[in-house]
């Protein structure tokens, strides 16, 4: 980043400030560039959103609110526009639509939003709205709901199993719990690696995650990390490359008789399911370590303070880390 000022170089601060939001206090790491000629300070919208979206996403944590993936997931299941759930719920005609786009709802329409997460509390308001339903429509929802919530069931538990009890939240950057993104992120690696050592995953895994966080307010994988004696981990990592359907481990040694777990697959990675954030973060923590072995990177992350200050306790890891990383 040139400073605006001069031209010249500038350097990344970060402090850690309070703010209010809708009355209450939240901590958060501001970030700013400071001019090295100038010693002036100035933002940008990318570190603007970072901001703002640290103290949105402990709001939205500490309410139960769900987040604009969500809600946009959760009309996705049902197939309807964004007015027919807004009637459906009670709200104004474009408030769902608002919600998707990243507006906070009050407290009470967050619990809503939470609620019909679950098939069956979605259906008791389908059937309060059945006025304004069409028989057609009425009908279609039904079957909808039927269908979603027999798949549900298996999701939830591949879900709790790779992800464990710590939802959304600071110990997994406030991403999504999603299966399917998680399998992509470790395709991408598999792909660019021609298959990767599960110990140089667990650290890509970590980079990604945690560098994710620090450039866009969110983190990708919705894994958590803990802090181990080899440098930071997925929370049950053997868990994590075992239930994810296409990819296998191999045994595979080397020269020097050291045997190690491999992970390969045949599928390619679905690049559509990265936006173009997402995907400028993989390929920033791919050049960066492209050239490491498990043993490099390794090395690396204990430099982290992520690691330093975490390991002799074995602790899951607070994103707010993501803001002093040094290997990338």
């Amino acid at each position: 980043m040139k400073s605006p000022f001069t031209g010249g170089e500038t350097i990344l601060l970060c402090e850690t400030r309070k703010a209010i939001f809708r009355k209450e206090e939240y901590e958060y790491t501001y970030l700013c560039y400071q001019c090295v000629d100038t010693k002036e300070t100035f933002t940008t919208t990318q570190i603007d959103t970072v901001n703002t979206e640290q103290i949105y996403n402990s709001y939205r944590s500490a309410h139960g609110i769900p987040y604009p993936d969500e809600i946009k997931e959760i009309r996705g299941h049902y197939a309807l526009s964004a007015l027919k759930m807004s009637r459906i719920l009670g709200f104004g005609d474009n408030q769902y639509r608002l919600y998707e786009n990243g507006e906070i709802p009050n407290v009470a329409n967050g619990r809503v939003l939470k609620a019909i997460q679950s098939p069956k509390t979605f259906e008791t308001f389908v059937d309060a709205a059945k006025n304004i339903l069409s028989d057609e429509e009425y009908a279609k929802i039904k079957k909808r709901i039927e269908e979603y919530e027999s798949r549900s069931c298996m999701d939830w538990l591949i879900s709790e199993l790779i992800y464990g009890e710590y939802g959304r939240g600071k110990y997994n950057g406030y991403a999504k719990l999603s299966v399917s993104k998680l399998k992509n992120v470790l395709l991408f690696y598999i792909e660019k690696f021609d298959g990767v050592f599960v110990t140089l995953m667990n650290k890509l895994l970590f980079y990604t995650d945690f560098l994710a966080y620090r450039e866009n307010g969110q983190a990708m994988t919705g894994l958590s990390f803990k802090a181990i004696q080899y440098g930071p981990v997925p929370y049950m990592w053997d868990r994590v490359y075992s239930l994810i359907d296409d990819i296998s481990q191999i045994e595979v040694g080397n020269k020097n008789g050291y045997i190690g777990n491999k992970l390969v697959s045949e599928m390619p990675c679905d690049i559509s399911s990265f936006t173009s954030e997402q995907l400028a973060v993989l390929e920033k923590v791919y050049e960066t370590f492209k050239n490491d072995t498990s043993t490099s990177i390794s090395k690396k992350s204990h430099d982290e303070l992520a690691w330093i200050d975490n390991n002799k306790t074995r602790s899951l890891i607070d994103f707010k880390y993501a803001f002093s990383l040094k290997a990338i």
